[in-house]
């Protein structure tokens, strides 16, 4: 059942077990259904926006996260109606959430508070982090843009000085650039390789939409960004709300809760963790009577990007999922418990391992290093079927010709 009785110490509050709870958060994130269905244009878009964004990164291990993420949810999927949609239909932009993602057009109003805020705080931080000039560049980049059209920083302050160490070696104009994106007068256009191409908003974006000439409307972006993330994630405390664009603040988020509960537009609730927890959450009213019941989810295994929705805020999987998952990019290698890029594996409505697997491409190879099962998941044969049957369908997404497992592949539970 997907509710029941409290103790007398939790008042009247409505229950929802640990079981249901999955499934309604997988829902929100497109994995309780079969993974099958269309992934071009308007229906690649409406999954866009279902999830909220897609969050970019650059490694490409097997492939990139945010095809991952997609492919995990619709195998018809491939790179090109991405990018289609993104750079010749402008189906969508690109901007900040929590990181760097794609998100929908039809979102873009509800951007104009986080270019504000994000120009205070980086006009700040990059002054005490002696980006030295950047300031500065904020004409000539502009100029050079309007009359030579999209650039990348490849193409501006060449004979500029640089930074001393690591990412942050970025010359003044560089500086500049990203500046101008994160606070709306720049947009992305799309990607050279990885690099981003910037134009002048007014040439992308349609007028009226522009930072400038649309008013920010504070109190309505706040209460559309509460509303947006509590859609997408069935249920929340304001804290997770608040984190799920990265935009509102912690404050807002909970002076939020409060108005809406005292209107009558949200519920306190408790959500059964995996581990028999009880943690109070606020939800749309009767979500707990909508939810009873849950159809169970697909029996076969998904391999998941370590930047899926689902597993975004690491805590909340763990305490749904039972799921500790942390990415060791950039851990040395002889303090990795795992390896550099380990994947999460989905079956049904658990994460039951990790796998750590690379395309060798020059080989046309995808090699399978190891894979630990969770604790508490038996491996059988049938699995291992399932698992070559999840890793033939991502060795075609990653155009490789066949799947190679080591011989000691199969580890025990860490």
């Amino acid at each position: 059942m997907a509710t029941r009785s409290s103790g007398a110490e939790r008042g009247k509050l409505q229950q929802l077990d640990n079981r249901t709870a999955r499934a309604l958060f997988m829902d929100r994130h497109a994995l309780a259904e079969q993974p099958a269905g269309p992934a071009k244009g308007p229906d690649l878009l409406h999954l866009i926006h279902r999830l909220g964004f897609v969050q970019l990164d650059s490694i490409n291990t097997v492939a990139r996260a945010h095809d991952m993420i997609l492919f995990s949810r619709r195998p018809s999927y491939r790179p090109n109606d991405l990018k289609r949609l993104y750079e010749r239909d402008r189906g969508l932009f690109e901007h900040w959430t929590h990181d760097a993602a794609v998100i929908p057009m039809a979102f873009y109003p509800h951007w104009h508070l986080r270019f504000q805020r994000d120009a205070e705080m980086l006009r700040a931080r990059w002054r005490n982090w002696r980006r030295d000039g950047f300031e500065q560049q904020f004409e000539t980049v502009l100029r050079h843009i309007r009359d030579h059209g999209p650039v990348c920083s490849a193409d501006l302050g060449q004979d500029e000085k640089k930074g001393s160490s690591g990412w942050w070696d970025w010359h003044p104009s560089k500086t500049a650039l990203e500046y101008l994106w994160r606070s709306g007068a720049l947009t992305v256009v799309g990607r050279r390789g990885f690099q981003k191409q910037y134009d002048l908003t007014e040439r992308v974006i349609d007028t009226h939409l522009c930072p400038g000439v649309m008013e920010c409307d504070h109190q309505a972006t706040v209460d559309w960004l509460c509303h947006a993330a509590l859609d997408r994630l069935g249920f929340a405390t304001s804290g997770e709300l608040a984190a799920f664009w990265d935009t509102v603040t912690a404050a807002e988020a909970k002076e939020w809760c409060k108005q809406a509960l005292t209107r009558g537009d949200l519920q306190e609730i408790e959500v059964e963790c995996a581990d028999g927890r009880m943690r109070r959450v606020f939800a749309p009213p009767g979500l707990a009577d909508q939810a009873a019941d849950p159809a169970p989810a697909p029996g076969r295994i998904r391999v998941l990007s370590p930047f899926d929705p689902m597993l975004r805020d690491r805590n909340r999987a763990q305490r749904l999922f039972g799921f500790h998952y942390r990415i060791e990019v950039f851990v040395p290698e002889a303090r990795r418990t795992y390896g550099y890029y380990v994947f999460p594996l989905l079956e049904k409505d658990r994460l039951i391992g990790r796998i750590d697997m690379k395309a060798h491409r020059d080989e046309g190879i995808l090699r399978v290093r190891a894979l630990w099962p969770e604790r508490g998941v038996k491996w059988s044969h049938a699995r291992t079927r399932r698992l070559e049957a999840e890793l033939d369908r991502v060795r075609r997404f990653a155009g490789l010709e066949q799947v190679a497992f080591a011989t000691d592949w199969l580890r025990a539970p860490v």
